[in-house]
């Protein structure tokens, strides 16, 4: 993975896994409270920007699955929190895009900060970014999101870990993440659970047919 680009710009309609983690040996989350603020900044400030197709919430880092919004929808909310400012109209949407995902996490940061009485940066300085440009790459991160708690030794299955959307799929109670895209691409419910009983050490998940 060395040779990845994790700086590429967000478009409209790309689709792309995005993370980052806390600096050093720090760690993002202490209690539920933390993750349920978390979540609803990012509903506040990305969610009109993007579409959520499967997130996990580790001690240390995140993993998201998300679609830009089309164009149009993207210019239009532009416009609606720049009214006034004349960048608004020149500036690149890619910049605007990245701009709320930057005042979601330094929400949260300025947030976490003054609870814990911390001072200086809680991420690592930049928001990696992967696009995704097949129906295999969807798949794999999708199964990488999810499986990344029993990898880290947080829990022993998926189904046992509250702080992912396998919760959301699993369960048919659709809070954080847009289900459509998802169970289209695997038809069923149990599809997606066939899918996800693969084993976790896997590098390359595949749909099962």
């Amino acid at each position: 993975m060395g040779n990845i680009d994790y700086h590429i710009a967000l478009q409209p309609d790309g689709i792309y896994h995005v993370l980052n983690r806390a600096n050093g040996n720090e760690h993002l989350f202490y209690n539920d409270e933390n993750r349920h603020f978390f979540l609803r900044k990012f509903q506040l400030h990305v969610g009109p920007v993007a579409d959520l197709y499967a997130w996990c919430l580790l001690p240390n880092h995140f993993h998201l699955l998300i679609q830009v919004k089309p164009e149009l929808k993207i210019a239009a909310h532009q416009q609606q929190v720049k009214s006034g400012f004349r960048q608004a109209a020149t500036n690149p949407l890619s910049n605007f895009i990245m701009e709320r995902f930057s005042n979601w996490l330094n929400a949260y940061s300025k947030a976490f900060n003054k609870m814990y009485s911390r001072k200086g940066s809680l991420f690592t300085d930049y928001l990696r970014r992967i696009a995704i440009t097949n129906d295999q790459q969807l798949a794999a991160t999708l199964f990488y999101i999810h499986r990344n708690p029993v990898h880290h030794g947080c829990c022993q299955h998926l189904d046992s870990w509250d702080w992912s959307s396998y919760q959301e799929y699993q369960n048919r109670q659709y809070v954080l993440i847009s289900p459509a895209f998802v169970q289209q691409f695997f038809g069923t419910l149990g599809a997606f659970k066939k899918f996800h009983s693969q084993p976790v050490y896997l590098k390359e998940a595949k749909v099962v047919e």
